[in-house]
Parts: structure tokens; sequence; C-alpha cells
């Protein structure tokens, strides 16, 4: 990077002597460094509340408020703590104003008459650092306007993707119903229906990708019924080919979340156990409600995960950048509707054999109290 490229860098020299300001600014003229000039304490104080400054080189003997006084006052402030100061004494011997002035904040003290090579040094670290910081910042901002961008782009992208998608599932069923006999389009029809499925989930992870990269996702906690979830879950891919899909229920499946999202949970757990599991081995979606506070979900199929996902397996788009096939946000958003009903969502796998596990606390916080079992409600 060219000098012309680099932040500009504010140096603030504070010194009562005109001449020694003067002197102070040839010595560190140099493109990038701009070198702010104030004969007392209070001047001072009016520059840093126009400036951000990297350094302030302060003399500690002046009239009026003294150097050691306003680093007290720089510390004192929000706005100027951490602007390190390096004094300029003409006066060697006093240890104890030394001592005061690293107290004050000092981060070193040059000796008057000051060697140019040795303040130059001294400066230099301190405006490459204060350089190093606005580049840092700038390149953060830079991030943030081009992630909220692409942000704005998944949900417009998303939310027009849904027309012509629904135009196509609407065709896949007008064919299914005016030639219901004919097996080829029985065949082309139910590929139809079940891609438009797959690419409707699809849209909607993309959408609820932009809003969990915004904030937390949102839930409309009711009475819901994870039996009849897991139902309607294990429907909508009763049409892919698979060595089984079955579930298990003990205990009281019922509690106060989010259906649409609990379904939605579940439907992309079980479509990653179709998409990575091992299809000669039956997946099986097991509710476990016996505990009175906790309703735990778990949905095992065979396969072992991948060692290079493991770690991050449930960050945006890991599988899809490990070469495993899909978007990748399936498994992102399980994690986030499972937090954002207080509970989490892990995974083990081993000895051929993957399960993912998701416990869901039975009351969401929001609602906490107005659900209640049958014992409760009949007094028991």
């Amino acid at each position: 990077m060219s000098h012309l490229d680099e932040p500009e860098v504010v140096v603030l020299a504070v010194d009562d002597v005109e001449e020694n300001l003067v002197a102070l600014e040839a010595l560190l003229a140099q493109p990038g460094i701009r070198i702010l000039r104030a004969t007392s304490g209070t001047e001072a104080l009016e520059e840093l509340l126009r400036h951000d400054v990297a350094l302030a080189l302060i003399d500690v003997h002046m009239p009026g408020m003294s150097g050691l006084e306003l680093a007290e006052l720089m510390r004192g402030s929000e706005r100027t703590r951490s602007v390190p100061i390096i004094f300029l004494t003409a006066d060697t011997a006093e240890h104890a104003r030394v001592f005061r002035g690293y107290e004050a904040g000092a981060v070193d003290f040059l000796v008057k008459p000051i060697d140019p090579q040795l303040l130059r040094s001294k400066v230099g670290v301190f405006v490459e650092l204060c350089r190093q910081r606005l580049q840092l910042a700038a390149q953060v901002e830079e991030h943030r306007k081009l992630l909220r961008m692409s942000e704005l782009l998944i949900g417009v992208l998303g939310h027009d993707l849904r027309n012509p998608l629904n135009a196509i599932h609407l065709a896949g069923e007008a064919l299914l119903r005016v030639h219901p006999d004919d097996p080829t389009i029985a065949r082309l029809g139910g590929r139809i229906r079940s891609s438009s499925k797959r690419m409707a989930r699809l849209i909607a992870q993309l959408l609820d990708f932009a809003t969990t990269r915004q904030g937390n996702l949102p839930v409309q906690p009711k009475d819901a019924d994870l039996r009849q979830l897991a139902e309607s879950a294990l429907a909508e891919f009763e049409q892919q080919p698979s060595a089984g899909l079955r579930h298990e229920v003990v205990g009281d499946p019922r509690g106060t979340w989010d259906p649409d999202r609990i379904l939605q949970l579940l439907s992309n757990l079980l479509g990653n156990a179709l998409q990575h599991g091992d299809p000669g081995v039956p997946i099986v979606l097991r509710i476990d409600g016996r505990d009175h506070d906790v309703v735990h979900v778990e949905i095992e199929n065979g396969g072992v995960l991948p060692d290079n996902v493991r770690d991050d397996l449930f960050a945006p788009f890991v599988r899809a950048n490990a070469g495993g096939g899909g978007a990748g946000l399936g498994l992102y958003i399980v994690h986030h509707i499972a937090r954002a009903h207080g509970g989490e969502v892990a995974a083990e796998s081993g000895a051929g054999r993957t399960v993912f596990r998701a416990r869901l606390p039975r009351h969401h916080p929001s609602t906490s109290g107005a659900w209640e079992d049958d014992a409760t409600r009949e007094g028991g």
C-alpha cells in the first residue's frame, strides 16, 4: 500500500514554547502524518475533542495546567483515555514526578534536548499501530456492508423465486390430476412435486439464514404435539426411496413450541439423514417425553460424519464447502430453531451410526406456565 492509500494519522504536540512546537513539527513531518499544535493544556483538550489522536507528545512543565494534570484529565475522559502519551521534560532528577507521569498514563519519557532519531522511532511505532487499527476498522466496516448486502440479496432472491416455483408445483399437480392413470405422467408429476417441495425448503432456509444473520429467529409458541409434527415431517419424505423411515414415541410429546419451526427442524434433520446417511440402514426418529421439563428428539441414520465437517457441523455452508452437496444451511437452521426455543442440538457419530439429538424445553421461555399436563389439569 502506498502512502497515498494510507489513512491520515494525527499526532498532538503540546508545549508552551512555540519554537519547540515548530521543531517537533519539522522533525516528524512526513506524508500521512498530521501534527496538531497546542500551547496549553486547555488548547490541547479542545483539539482532543475535535480530532482522533494517535499519540500525544506533552511537555511536563507548562504554566497553568501542567502536562501531568492534562494527562490525568485525558485519562478521566472516555474519548481520550486510550490515547498514548509521551512526556517531554528537561528535568531528569525528579523521580517522583516521573513515577506520577507513568501513573497518569504515560507510555514513555523523553528528555530534552530530544534525540531526533529516537523521537521519530518512538512516534513511528504508535503511528503504525494507529494506521493498522484504522485499516482494520475500515475492513470490518466494508465486510459488514458486504454481509448486509449479501443478506438482502438472499432475502430478495428467496422471495422472488417463490412465484415461479409455485407455478411449477401447480403444473405438476395439474398433470397428476389430468392423467392419473398414466405411469409416465405419474412418475414425472411425482418428481416435479418432490423437487418443488425440496426447492421450497431451500428457499425457506435462505430466508431463515438472512433472518438469523440479522438477529434471533422469530418463533410463535403455542400448544403443540411432537407426535403429530413427526408424522407430518415423515409424510413429506414418504415418496423418496429409502431403506425405511419409522418413529418411536415414549412419554408425553406435548409442549409449547412454534409448530411450524419444530416441523422445519424435524424436516431438516430427516432430509439430512436421507441425503447423507447410508441408504441401506433405516432412519429412526425417536421422541422421548418422559422428562417433565424437557422433550428429547433423536434422529438416527447409518453412516458416519466426515472428519472435515464435524467441528463446524452447524455452521452455514459447511457441507457445501466440504463437497457434501446441498446448500449447507439445513443444520444451521436446526441449530437456531432449537436455540430460539431455549434448547440445543448436538450430533454423535461413530461405529457406523450418526445420531442428532435435539433437547427442547417443554415450555418456551415466553410462555412458561401456560401449558399444563393432564395430572395438573386434573388436580393430581
